[in-house]
């Protein structure tokens, strides 16, 4: 997992400090960043330079594609990553589109799922998508994103890890997929596990084998409040093989996905790590 502690050292060598009207914590910031993650083979990108917990990333994942838009569906099955931007961010809360206690508004899952088209009915992009590649088809149209700029307002958050592009080649399906910021000692820890499973996960339910993913982030970046906690502690650390991941054989289709895969679906092996470091998190 050499490629993640890479790009740590290249931003604590190389990263421009600049200013974050959104958090008002400075950030650490370079500019494109290109990673890879063998799924054919295995290669779990679990970072081990710390402790990472795996299932919350996980059940994130499969609130995105369950379409939740509440903290409350997020926590019952294990992650509580929307806790702070749902109830926390002041801009959220004063927003009149803001339904209550623990709503998100139309971020992520639910433009995945229930995107709105100009007629007033939804489009369900993942759908879409499954169908397809389930009959061998790749329109090069073959996208799940998140990004609605013209909803942005409707929601607690941008979407970082914004869009998912799949591609079948020779049987092989692979995933491309993109973030336009990334919080490299939290976040990422996330987003990589989350590409490596939701590739696992799509190339099972529709009978294709599994590539790489290709992940490009554009703004990579360590905030002020980590980045001693990243130079002095994580980055003195020696990374530990990566592990592998089993994904319970049963789940079969997206209904299943949707109704009745828990965490408890999915365990690794071989995970060895360092201690865990607690960053902070800028809401």
């Amino acid at each position: 997992m050499n490629q993640y502690e890479n790009l740590c050292k290249r931003i604590v060598e190389q990263g421009k400090w600049i200013a974050n009207e959104r958090t008002n914590v400075g950030c650490l910031t370079v500019i494109n960043a290109d990673l890879e993650y063998d799924v054919a083979n295995n290669q779990f990108p679990l970072v081990t330079t710390r402790k990472c917990y795996f299932k919350s990333a996980i059940a994130e994942l499969l609130g995105y594609l369950r379409g939740y838009d509440s903290a409350e569906q997020f926590r019952a099955i294990g992650c509580k990553t929307w806790d702070a931007n749902a109830n926390e961010n002041q801009a959220w809360l004063s927003n009149p589109a803001r339904k209550g206690l623990d709503d998100m508004g139309r971020v992520y899952g639910v433009q995945g799922r229930q995107w709105q088209k100009p007629d007033g009915t939804k489009l369900d992009q993942l759908a879409k998508i499954v169908k397809n590649l389930s009959k061998g088809i790749d329109d090069r149209g073959e996208i799940l994103t998140f990004y609605n700029p013209g909803e942005f307002s409707l929601g607690c958050l941008r979407p970082c890890m914004h869009t998912h592009t799949f591609s079948i080649l020779d049987g092989t399906l692979y995933l491309t997929s993109y973030m336009r910021s990334c919080d490299v000692p939290l976040g990422l820890t996330f987003n990589m596990p989350q590409c490596f499973v939701l590739l696992a996960l799509m190339a099972q339910i529709t009978g294709l084998k599994a590539g790489k993913v290709f992940h490009k982030i554009v703004n990579a970046h360590i905030y002020e409040n980590q980045f001693e906690l990243m130079k002095n502690v994580q980055l003195k650390r020696e990374p530990f093989p990566m592990p592998q991941l089993h994904i319970n054989p049963e789940i079969k289709t997206l209904e299943d996905i949707e109704t009745w895969v828990s965490t408890d679906d999915f365990s690794i092996s071989a995970y060895e790590h360092h201690d865990a470091i607690a960053y902070p998190f800028a809401v």
